[in-house]
């Protein structure tokens, strides 16, 4: 029952209410009803009969049968190795790069920096992977005319298994860096100068007022994304890698996702498909959980 006060508030905040409305509904539609498919994980399921229809169950077949296949630890393995190195240089190069641009004194030539790294990450993967695949192209790209150039053999960075992820990564890097640098420059600008001045007063050195000032202050806001991060530990960019990917590369560069979309919407092993889904979902759930909860622990971040 609704007390005064909460009625009061309730009313005066309708409007915002009813702008959630639409994006509720969407997040119902596309999120919440799309949840009963995951019963096909434990059938044998046979489009023809319909999602609710006469479906033979199987209980856990399907999930035995995933861990059995030849490749399957191949593709777990692929998946963590790649998300583990995105969400590492994935805050060490924003940082290096905040910490950089905080030392450019001329306004002018840090917002055109900023706007210059910040400008792939409205692209999306379907037009920056078309671009990469030209410039990395070992034929015609110019890395690899850059690469002649000098003297050397070029390199098939999409097309060499061991080249592949660290391709993917410095291509993911360099996509999404500049949006996280924001993110950090204005944890630095919240920073007292007085406690620069102060620093210079006793003589303090710019590598030393970044070292035990800067640094420091922005230690919550870096501990925060870190383990938020922590729940994209199996995502290793479905978009990015789909795009960007080919057959010759597999052993390295196939992912969960990639193996899902394989298997469900090119093979119709819908079942198969969906349990390898499922079976990544609990553990995404597990790992967002104990990120929220280190990151109330660690740097007292609540949802609510």
């Amino acid at each position: 029952m609704f007390t005064k006060n909460a009625a009061r508030t309730f009313k005066m905040q309708m409007q915002l209410h009813i702008m959630l409305i639409p994006a509720v509904v969407l997040v119902f539609i596309f999120n919440y009803i799309p949840m009963a498919g995951v019963i096909i994980a434990f059938q044998r399921f046979i489009p023809a009969k319909g999602l609710f229809g006469d479906q033979q169950w199987v209980g856990f077949d399907n999930f035995r049968f995933m861990f059995k296949l030849p490749n399957t630890m191949t593709i777990i393995r692929n998946t963590l190795q790649i998300a583990i190195m995105k969400i590492i240089f994935g805050m060490i190069v924003p940082i290096s790069a905040c910490l950089m641009l905080n030392e450019i004194r001329l306004k002018f030539i840090k917002r055109g920096v900023q706007t210059l790294i910040y400008l792939p990450n409205f692209l999306s993967w379907v037009i920056f992977g078309g671009v990469l695949l030209d410039i990395l192209s070992p034929n015609e790209g110019i890395v690899n005319k850059i690469i002649q150039s000098m003297g050397f053999q070029t390199v098939y960075f999409l097309g060499d298994p061991k080249l592949f992820q660290g391709t993917i990564v410095f291509t993911d890097i360099w996509k999404s860096f500049g949006f996280s640098t924001i993110v950090y420059l204005a944890a630095v600008s919240n920073i007292d100068p007085t406690l620069y001045e102060t620093a210079a007063m006793d003589g303090a050195k710019r590598f030393q007022c970044v070292l035990f000032i800067t640094l420091p202050s922005m230690l919550p806001i870096i501990i925060l994304l870190a383990t938020l991060n922590l729940g994209n530990i199996l995502n290793a960019g479905f978009e990015q890698i789909f795009n960007m990917y080919s057959p010759q590369v597999y052993s390295t560069g196939d992912i969960i996702d990639t193996f899902v979309y394989r298997t469900g919407l090119i093979d119709a092993q819908y079942s198969l498909a969906t349990a390898v889904g499922l079976m990544k979902s609990s553990v995404a759930i597990i790992l967002i959980s104990l990120s929220y909860y280190l990151a109330y622990r660690f740097a007292d971040y609540r949802i609510f």
